[in-house]
């Protein structure tokens, strides 16, 4: 983590010299001096990284180094904040402060002196001390090579018999062409225990000729793998270990020629491990198999693009409390006086299996009473924590495994409550504005970061909760065990602290302890609020209550008074009653989430230079946005709710490349009012990938001189996704009604994403949606169209994916495959008088699903499809020569049918 510590401090320095070099204008050669000392110590972090793991003296060296990095960023942003009070006082006040103003410089010149001469003796430390540390490691380094063989539990296996009988299936099909099938799945899921039962399954024994299991692991060495294989192919007398590894190769290749064989690759970490190994195969048409496990999704998919792995699902609650109850009490059943808490335990284990079994490791040790019975059951995290080998070591590989950029991230997840759902959006801004993700050429910061999650994802260490409609992740969340892990780590790296109270608690036992950077309270807001707490060091505050607070107009200042150098600060969970002012002041603020009865942001706001993301959630209808962004470099995200009015710039100047209020770093504008989107304004957004439109929508469509607002929206050819939602309030919809809709070439070209909401336009309307020539998703809300009948038009809809149709008076849909060619989804919701849906899209091979919610009459309909569907699965796969991905039609149904 000091790796990272240092990378985000030196990018901090770097744009703190080129852009706001006056605020350091008496200090500047000392930062420029420091830049280049830390940029040595980011050398030897980078050299040590193999050596940590091995020598303490080495991890010691580098916790220092963390902690000098951030002495420094402590020092050198307050002198910042400093500087900027400065600059915006008064002509007396500066004169009064100009008196104090030499002393302060020397100080922190001093500091920064200081700080050099710490980082200059950790690097003689590291030339005189380590290196010769380094020398004698040559001689012990055949010997070094350990790894950790998994625990397999072959006895009181639950939940795996489906499973294991569909790769058996899988391994044992027709083709005879040499295949791979792969488990994948988080550490702790039982994929060795799956591989082992389906390696020792009767059909496997009598199917393969030969069999081989070699475990690879983390700590791979191609050599000894080799070995493992070729030592169960031969007598161990036959072995020669002087062999090298091509020599090994070969004698493999050899020992299964002609034969159909089995090779069980478990725990593989890495594609280059897998193509390092595949040599060893040969392919002889005559059904061969290899069968991978790995934590890691791309390793399966790598080693074979064209099937999909078996994706180890987690066990459900009664399979939990089955396999804890074997565990425990061997054959015996569970005393119907701890049946209650022993579910209880099972299902806070959250269906891993190894958190299972290491709390039954602990229980059958102890007195099977109620008491202790009660307290694993509340807290079973901190249970499995006392035991770490057995369980938080093991998913721990797994963090050790991940790059520096993922380990950050990943750690980052601790900051959510449990079982929390995350928003993606948010996530990412947050890992921006966090300084995760690092600028690297022209790519989008927050692309780089939807990367890094889908990574994490395809590691097995995040799980996906909901997709978007375009197939994109939605919301994610986190093993609760894996969280516990992220908490270990980011206590170790003093990353973050979370605070969590109770009622009975004292409220001034919950100040918060260490030089933690962030701070997340996850309840009782108010009690952390009262404490008073001390926090000069914290750099984002995030809060997560679950009960319903409110911020009193005397604790408004809290914030500023509390948390001077905040970068991060998320209170949009606590109802604010007037809007902090003194937020102003946190010049080094990057991410504001709040929440009040805000009906004015005020132009101060503007002075916040750093400032990337502003997120307000106001009670008030309308909000009037004073704020100045155009003057504010580094903004990227405006998010509201209500219908916001923003200015442009005052100065009138050439829209342009010269023009100096364009703002080519600004992708989200959500939602504002119709009259701004004037050329001012958008015509300064050219990157703009996110608008969203709330008012009454007439002003933004009406012609004037042969033009009209809705035009600018032409001009803004980054635009993927549009929100248009009519708000005629306190006026009825239908006054607000649109005539028609503009015409094609005034829409966004690149147009992927369209929203409307009560616009009541005449389904005649919808031929221009359909030519859209790039949309994929298209939801029409509450009455967005109006009418009984709707026919659509040939020639539209090339690539629409996703169709969600809310309430409106639709009667007759008739449409047929041809008009939805690559539709995959289609919501309807609410639509009680529409007879059915059209039997036509059973004729579109990419339909996934179709979902009905409170639309009885079009039941009937749907079932006929979903019975089409079916009979064209059954035929797909008896056409198929190997095993496809093929997740199948679903129906859904709200409410439930019987």
């Amino acid at each position: 983590m000091a790796d990272a510590v240092v990378e985000f401090l030196l990018e901090n320095l770097k744009q703190l010299l080129l852009y706001n070099s006056d605020l350091i204008s008496g200090v500047k050669d000392r930062v420029e001096s420091l830049y280049k000392e830390l940029s040595l110590m980011k050398a030897f972090l980078k050299d040590s990284k193999e050596k940590r793991g091995e020598y303490e003296y080495v991890r010691e060296l580098v916790r220092q180094i963390r902690d000098v990095a951030y002495e420094a960023e402590d020092t050198i942003d307050t002198f910042v904040v400093n500087a900027a009070m400065q600059k915006e006082r008064s002509t007396f006040g500066k004169i009064f402060h100009a008196l104090d103003y030499p002393t302060k410089l020397r100080s922190v010149a001093k500091d920064i002196e200081s700080i050099k001469t710490k980082v200059k003796e950790i690097y003689d430390t590291k030339r005189f001390g380590i290196e010769a540390l380094y020398a004698g490691e040559s001689s012990k380094k055949s010997s070094s090579s350990h790894k950790r063989k998994p625990v397999v539990e072959e006895d009181n296996v639950v939940g795996f018999d489906e499973e294991a009988k569909e790769v058996v299936s899988r391994l044992t099909n027709i083709t005879e062409s040499l295949e791979v099938v792969s488990v994948v799945g988080m550490g702790g899921l039982g994929k060795t225990t799956l591989a082992k039962k389906v390696y020792c399954d009767p059909d496997i024994e009598f199917h393969f000729t030969v069999r081989a299991w070699v475990y690879v692991s983390q700590e791979y060495n191609r050599k000894e793998v080799l070995f493992g294989i070729l030592g169960s192919l031969v007598p161990s007398s036959d072995l020669n270990f002087s062999m090298n590894e091509e020599m090994i190769v070969e004698e493999i290749c050899k020992q299964l020629n002609g034969r159909r064989y089995l090779i069980v690759l478990d725990d593989v970490w890495t594609p280059d491990a897998w193509n390092d190994l595949k040599k060893a195969f040969p392919n002889q048409d005559c059904g061969s198999r290899i069968l991978l496990t790995s934590r890691n999704t791309d390793v399966a998919l790598i080693a074979n693009p064209d099937a999909h792995p078996h994706h180890l699902r987690f066990l459900n609650e009664n399979e939990s409390f089955e396999l804890l109850c074997r565990k425990v009490f061997r054959k015996k059943s569970c005393p119907s006086e701890l049946d209650e808490l022993g579910r209880t335990i099972a299902k806070n284990c959250a269906g891993l299996p190894l958190a299972i079994v290491v709390i039954a490791g602990l229980l059958l040790k102890k007195d099977k009473t109620r008491d202790l019975w009660k307290k694993v059951a509340e807290n079973v995290g901190s249970y499995v924590a006392r035991d770490p080998k057995q369980c938080l070591d093991v998913l721990a590989l797994s963090y050790k495994h991940l790059p520096d950029h993922l380990k950050v991230c990943f750690i980052y997840f601790g900051a959510f409550p449990e079982d929390y759902s995350i928003p993606v959006w948010k996530l990412v801004m947050l890992w921006v504005a966090e300084g995760f993700i690092q600028q690297n050429g022209q790519e989008c910061l927050e692309d780089v970061a939807e990367e890094y999650l889908e990574d994490l994802v395809e590691r097995n260490l995040i799980l996906i909760a909901k997709k978007r409609a375009n197939g994109r992740i939605k919301t994610c969340r986190i093993h609760d065990m894996l969280r516990d892990l992220c908490l270990r780590e980011a206590a170790e790296e003093k990353f973050l602290q979370v605070i969590k109270q109770n009622m009975q608690q004292d409220p001034s036992s919950f100040v918060p302890t260490g030089n933690y950077r962030r701070l997340c309270v996850h309840s009782h807001v108010m009690n952390f609020i009262h404490s008073k707490p001390g926090g000069s060091q914290v750099r984002s505050f995030l809060c997560f209550p679950s009960e319903e607070t409110e911020l009193s107009r005397e604790h408004a200042s809290f914030i500023h008074d509390t948390f001077k150098l905040v970068r991060v600060l998320d209170m949009r969970s606590i109802n604010i009653s007037r809007f902090p002012a003194e937020i102003t002041q946190l010049v080094h603020l990057r991410y504001i989430s709040i929440f009040g009865n805000f009906k004015v942001l005020p132009p101060s706001i503007s002075k916040l230079w750093n400032l990337q993301s502003l997120i307000v959630e106001t009670t008030a209808r309308d909000l009037d946005i004073q704020v100045d962004i155009w003057k504010m470099s580094q903004f990227r995200h405006l998010h509201t709710n209500g219908s916001s009015r923003l200015h442009g710039p005052q100065a009138k100047t050439r829209m342009d490349n010269e023009d100096p209020f364009v703002q080519g770093k600004i992708q989200t504008i959500s939602t504002v009012s119709p009259d701004s989107c004037t050329e001012n304004i958008l015509a300064r957004t050219p990157n703009l990938k996110k608008l969203g439109v709330r008012g009454k929508l007439v002003i933004l469509m009406e012609e004037n001189n042969n033009s009209s607002l809705f035009h600018n929206l032409a001009k803004l050819v980054n635009l993927e996704n549009l929100k248009l939602l009519n708000d005629t309030f306190p006026r009825p919809p239908s006054e607000g009604k649109l005539k028609k809709l503009p015409p094609l070439y005034k829409f966004p070209p690149h147009l992927n994403k369209l929203t409307l909401s009560d616009t009541l336009l005449d389904w005649k309307h919808m031929s221009t949606i359909a030519m859209l020539p790039n949309l994929e998703v298209l939801k029409l809300k509450m009455y967005a169209f109006k009418g009984r009948q709707w026919d659509p038009l040939d020639g539209g809809f090339h690539l629409l994916k996703y169709l969600k149709i809310g309430k409106t008076d639709l009667v007759n849909w008739k449409a047929w495959g041809h008009h939805f060619p690559r539709l995959e989804h289609v919501v309807v919701e609410h639509c009680g008088d529409l007879v059915g849906i059209p039997y036509g899209l059973a004729d579109v091979s990419a339909l996934q699903t179709i979902e009905l919610h409170h639309t009885p009459r079009a039941v009937e309909s749907a079932r006929l499809i979903q019975r089409q569907k079916l009979i064209q699965q059954q035929q797909q796969q008896q056409q198929q020569q190997q095993y496809m991905k093929n997740d199948g039609f679903k129906l859904l149904i709200y409410p439930p049918q019987s």
